[in-house]
């Protein structure tokens, strides 16, 4: 840890080590590759997996494997050994690696969710080598970051539609920039920058929780005397086995190029946050993958568990994933700096004017890619946006637009110098505008930071999302642009129209009030609650044409995907639902009567033991409890019933329907039987309780 800016990078094969072992013309030529989207001549390739191979072995693998991003939500891949038999003999290997294993892998692709587009004999797919990524060595493995597709050549990942949509962005940036005069940007890339919430628990602790085990959340739990009222756990001093993590999780992190810069305390107990500084967005979607098994491993060597559910815990914050958008050229100009008088930037105006309609047209989609059974637990709570899709701009920006919407001048405001009361402090310029952490999708200065995702979710999702809704729009605009006469004329009707005509989608107030719901609804902003309610826009007729017009995703493609997102609710809420059940049966319903049964007998000992003795807070109890197991003893059986019903409509209901028969009929009644169950156990002696409290759980790390 003396020597970060050397460990930095050392398991990657990034551009300093390709420079130093590639030959120069192979060398440049890999870097068009990656710049400009140029192909690759296999006898490149061949170099290039030459000398990735022998950097490899010098670092101790052995292995490497094609790592890829299927539909599952988290990374696969299967290691193959450099090994090669001798042609001289049987006896002796050497080793070897070719560049079409580098292009080009078969992993079965009838095992991983297809939404339809596989059949369960139709087993072939494809990896295929992303040179725009760098490969990495890890566990003594090369590591190569690949795309995923079919035999027939459908999109099976997050990763291939991700490239997809930041060559549509980078086309359509383009178009524009060129009509300001920016004839020396070749490249406009969106960069990300996830900054990753999650909690520490103790592992032995964990390791005696059914639900943490099966399903990442407790499903029972009742609320601790404490919890994080007294706002102490946010920024608090870091615990020293977590700070012990924390350095581990980085050196792991920096090794394989990973900017891990930020961490501290998050708002609830026992949870935490890492940030990362911002990079390519392809990148940074491989790199918070990464992120997110590192912590678990790292989590592990020091006896605890990260848990990356987005609501792990009824009745306090649960954990998203910020993330932070922009859009930046080949030539170092970031198209969202507003600079020094955002009113008389028309560029900035203008990308900004195309990210305001965009969040409006496709309010849909970005709901959609924040959708999941677990994020529905936190979107609308105190720690997250509601299921309400708008957009902050903060009041100085909000004034530039209705300036230039009204035809009236603004003059800008000055910076305030911050005064905090103390002399001896240094006075600071004091931000034009606050900040809203109440807004699903808020510009922060020169990003735009969307805050609904959940914190287990790949981010690929919303940038799929964020870079094709806004080259759609972009390229409306360069359309319109491209064919007038008068630029400047038309481009001020255009930035007018547009705020006109989209306005709606901005709100800089509180997203908790519950007068937005009605304010939003007069607006006509759409309020999709759940999974079910978004998921079955992904493949409107509307967001088909779009991501077919910039090629994206083929209908097949977007229809398969809503089917396996469906599918998935339904799965997560089974699994939950028959966990609560083996739970409630057998710990909890035992555990109670157990405890009624020793009152009893505790009631009738004091009776024989001593005349008229007081016995009420045993009867009490006994009536309380026994009330109370007799109403968890229904809510067994009602949710034993709904997940009976399930299996009854599976070969009649479309996918869409099942997921609204969970959402409807069986998460209520999974609600009724936690609620139940944890005022049981709120009157249950410790001792007979199966289960290690919230207590336990969230205060177990020193």
């Amino acid at each position: 840890m003396n020597h970060v800016p050397e460990l930095f990078g050392s398991m990657v094969f990034n551009d300093a080590v390709m420079k130093e072992r590639l030959p120069e013309d192979v060398y440049k030529a890999l870097k068009r590759t990656m710049q400009a989207g140029r192909h690759l001549h296999a006898d490149i390739a061949g170099d290039v997996a030459n000398a990735m191979k022998e950097w490899a072995i010098e670092k101790g693998a052995t292995h490497y494997s094609h790592w890829f991003q299927p539909m599952t939500g988290v990374t696969a891949e299967k290691h193959d050994s450099f090994i090669t038999p001798c042609k001289s003999t049987q006896d002796q290997v050497i080793m070897e690696f070719s560049g079409k294993e580098l292009i080009k892998g078969e992993p079965d692709a009838s095992s991983f969710p297809s939404g339809g587009l596989r059949a369960t004999f139709e087993a072939r797919g494809y990896t295929a080598w992303d040179p725009t990524s760098y490969a990495f060595i890890k566990d003594n493995t090369l590591y190569i970051p690949t795309a995923f597709c079919s035999y027939s050549g459908e999109a099976l990942d997050k990763k291939t539609p991700l490239l997809r949509s930041m060559e549509a962005i980078n086309r359509q940036a383009l178009r524009i920039l060129k009509l300001f005069g920016h004839d020396d940007v070749t490249m406009v890339n969106t960069t990300v920058g996830p900054e990753q919430e999650y909690f520490l628990i103790d592992a032995d602790v964990y390791a005696k929780r059914k639900d943490l085990l099966i399903t990442g959340r407790t499903l029972f739990g009742a609320k601790p005397p404490k919890g994080q009222e007294l706002e102490d756990h946010y920024f608090g001093n870091i615990k020293p086995r977590v700070k012990a993590f924390m350095q581990d999780l980085d050196e792991e992190l920096w090794k394989l190029g990973v900017f891990a810069k930020t961490e501290h305390n998050e708002a609830a107990p026992a949870q935490h946050e890492l940030a990362p500084i911002f990079t390519t967005t392809n990148i940074a979607t491989d790199h918070n993958q990464l992120t997110m098994e590192m912590m678990k491993k790292v989590a592990a060597r020091h006896n605890m568990v990260c848990l990356l559910h987005e609501k792990p815990f009824a009745g306090v914050n649960g954990s998203g994933k910020h993330n932070n958008w922009s859009l930046s050229t080949n030539t170092g100009l970031n198209l969202f700096e507003p600079g020094t008088s955002p009113q008389d930037n028309a560029q900035f105006l203008l990308f900004l004017c195309a990210v305001i309609k965009a969040t409006d047209d496709y309010q849909d989609l970005l709901r959609v890619c924040a959708a999941s059974a677990g994020n529905d637990h936190r979107l609308g709570a105190a720690e997250a946006p509601p299921a309400i899709v708008s957009m902050f701009l903060g009041e100085e920006l909000t004034e530039i637009l209705n300036a230039i919407e009204s035809g009236t001048s603004y003059d800008g405001k000055e910076k305030v110098l911050m005064k905090v009361g103390v002399h001896a402090l240094p006075r600071f310029p004091k931000d034009t505008t606050d900040r809203n952490r109440t807004s699903p999708f808020a510009f922060t200065g020169n990003k735009f930071e969307f805050r609904m995702l959940g914190s287990n979710a790949s981010i690929a999702g919303p940038n799929i999302v964020l870079n094709t809704i806004v080259s759609e729009v972009l390229s409306q605009f360069a359309y319109e642009l491209e064919s007038t006469t008068d630029f400047q004329a038309t481009l001020h009707g255009l930035i007018v129209r547009t705020i006109k005509e989209h306005k709606r989608i901005i709100f800089n107030g509180n997203g908790y009030d519950e007068g937005w719901v009605r304010e939003a609804e007069q607006r006509g902003l759409l309020n999709l609650r759940t999974t079910p309610d978004a998921l079955p826009h992904f493949a409107s007729e509307k967001n088909i044409a779009l991501f077919e017009k910039h090629r994206v995703f083929t209908r097949q493609e977007l229809l398969s995907r809503t089917e396996i997102l469906l599918d998935n609710y339904c799965k997560t809420i089974h699994i939950e639902a028959l966990t609560m059940l083996d739970m409630a049966r057998k710990d909890i319903l035992p555990a109670v009567n157990t405890y009624i049964h020793e009152l009893s007998d505790t009631l009738l000992a004091k009776k024989a033991a001593v005349a008229g003795i007081e016995t009420v807070c045993e009867e009490a109890l006994i009536r309380k409890l026994s009330a109370l197991a007799s109403s968890l003893y229904t809510s067994i059986n009602a949710l034993d019933r709904a997940v009976t019903m399930v299996k009854d409509r599976e070969h009649t209901d479309s996918v869409e329907q099942l997921a609204e028969f969970y959402k409807d009929r069986v998460v209520s009644v999974m609600q009724d039987l936690r609620k139940t169950a944890d005022e049981i156990e709120m009157n249950t002696a410790k001792t007979y309780w199966p289960y290690p409290s919230y207590d336990d759980l969230l205060f177990s790390v020193k």
